[in-house]
């Protein structure tokens, strides 16, 4: 279930204030705990020709042709499968690291439902990976999480998107973020700490500035301000739930067996 508050400029929009929203949040804890990435369909292995060091192939920025788009398009930026979490290296082995990458993206790909997807990334195993999961692939090396999204926003506008929704790929219990498609401004989906934004979509043509990192929720909602556009902030304890340490990783999750 979805807890929505409008920013500013709230007679755009409908719903209530950002503070009074807040204290519908049913807590987020330990509820998602009890859940596991099996029960959701995901199963946990490392992918083929498993590698436990990064890749290191390079990624060409070659022209990507595109075809011709329209309405929400959902654009997920995936990190190399082989160099994802290594903060949970306490706690998973490169293998499981690898596997427990793998099976989050492919969780939130799936969440896309029937709407068209674009996976930028700067590795050749994740764009094989997108293309046999029937996604776009944007290759954009070098340019780091922000430019890379923001140059994704930009190509995804170029043929047609009126709107983007940027998901990351580390979300366990990913649902339907189809829901959060059409409101016309800028929708933001912080984790549970407020801190960081796992989910955001905004309008094409706005020449919205990405901020992730540490804090980034503020700074987003303080861009969508600075562009003078209508926001709103979706509270979902699932897609608030993202996995950056070891005390992130659902409960009941362990590592894949080799083989």
């Amino acid at each position: 279930m979805l807890w929505a508050s409008a920013g500013r400029r709230a007679h755009k929009t409908v719903g209530t204030d950002v503070a009074a929203t807040a204290a519908m949040v049913v807590p987020h804890e330990p509820a998602p705990m009890t859940a596991t990435l099996s029960s959701m369909g995901l199963t946990l292995r490392p992918g083929p020709g498993h590698n436990p060091s990064p890749y290191t192939e390079a990624v060409k920025a070659a022209p990507v042709r595109l075809p011709p788009l329209s309405g929400c398009v959902v654009l997920i930026p995936v990190k190399a499968f082989g160099a994802a979490k290594a903060r949970l290296a306490p706690s998973l082995d490169a293998a499981g690291r690898d596997a427990l990458a793998r099976a989050m993206a492919d969780g939130v790909l799936a969440a896309a439902g029937a709407l068209p997807v674009a996976v930028v990334c700067d590795d050749p195993e994740v764009a094989r990976w997108a293309t046999g999961r029937g996604a776009m692939v944007l290759p954009e090396p070098g340019r780091g999480l922000n430019g890379a999204v923001e140059a994704g926003v930009a190509r995804l506008g170029e043929v047609g998107a009126s709107e983007v929704l940027v998901a990351h790929a580390d979300l366990p219990f990913a649902h339907d973020i189809t829901q959060l498609a059409g409101f016309g401004g800028v929708t933001l989906v912080p984790d549970r700490r407020d801190d960081g934004t796992n989910v955001v979509c905004v309008p094409t043509g706005a020449g919205f500035r990405f901020h992730y990192g540490p804090g980034s929720f503020r700074r987003h909602e303080a861009e969508a301000q600075r562009l003078d556009l209508a926001y709103r902030v979706v509270r979902d304890p699932e897609l608030s739930w993202d996995v950056d340490v070891p005390a992130d990783i659902p409960a009941g999750l362990s590592p894949p067996v080799p083989g």
